[in-house]
């Protein structure tokens, strides 16, 4: 999914003027992508002279350790709320089964968009 990298975007409303759904407006002279309306085609990409649209996959490290940094504070939370140190660890168990999940999700996921590939083909 697209994003825009502030520092980057020097407010030329390029990709407002291109975005076939209209999900990209100016705010404080800077593009924002409004991302309920975002069909992902790639057009703001194209047309940004700056490369301020970025991917998301730039910002995976950080996602990755905020998700980290959540399970942590879940963790904590069950030590102090349920009293007991043993909770911690159950607590991580549970984080650790819910992220499996999202993976089997999404490689289910990937594996139906892949047929639908082979099908276009």
């Amino acid at each position: 999914m697209p994003w825009i990298k502030k520092i980057n975007c020097i407010g030329c409303g390029l990709c407002v003027e291109a975005c076939p759904v209209n999900t990209i407006v100016m705010n404080e002279g800077k593009g924002e992508i409004n991302m309920e309306g975002c069909i992902r085609c790639g057009t703001c990409h194209t047309v940004c002279p700056e490369n301020a649209v970025r991917h998301d996959s730039e910002k995976i490290p950080n996602e990755v350790n905020l998700n980290v940094i959540k399970t942590q504070g879940y963790m904590n939370d069950c030590v102090k709320y349920l009293g007991d140190l043993n909770e911690k660890e159950k607590c991580l168990n549970r984080m650790i089964k819910h992220f499996n999940k999202e993976r089997i999700v999404i490689e289910k996921t990937l594996e139906k968009l892949h047929l639908l590939v082979e099908k276009m083909q």
